[in-house]
């Protein structure tokens, strides 16, 4: 059952796969059949490993950015919506030049998640914003 503290545990898997950027912790958070897109546009990318593979920087996915330099990214997202295997989160992406230093970006995310019986993403599209400096 799909509710929002599943939800809530799949984004916060994220965060942590994305920080870690471990092949495995990647994996475990999508379907076998997962259509991934980065911005909502793109072709999706199909398949558990080819995510993998765009999340490391590997191959040649539309979207797909190199890993990020640990320490120099945070992230926190929130659930908003479940309807059924439907769900709906926002939140922000934040990036530091080095670091040690301030807060040099900030992006504001929308993401749209499908989740098949197993719990896993199987449709995932993000939407986002870089916010202007103030």
């Amino acid at each position: 059952m799909i509710d929002h503290d599943h939800v809530s545990g799949w984004l916060s898997d994220y965060v942590t796969a994305w920080k870690n950027y471990d092949p495995e912790a990647i994996a475990a958070l999508f379907s076998a059949d997962v259509e991934y897109r980065y911005h909502p546009y793109d072709e999706p990318i199909r398949g558990r490993y080819a995510v993998v593979e765009s999340w490391l920087g590997e191959g040649e996915h539309e979207g797909a950015s190199s890993p990020d330099e640990a320490g120099t990214y945070d992230a926190a997202y929130r659930t908003v919506a479940v309807d059924g295997d439907f769900a709906v989160a926002v939140g922000t992406s934040s990036y530091r030049e080095d670091p040690d230093g301030p807060v040099a970006r900030v992006f504001d995310n929308c993401f749209l998640i499908r989740f098949d019986d197993d719990g896993r993403c199987r449709e995932f599209t993000e939407w986002f914003i870089e916010r202007p400096k103030s």
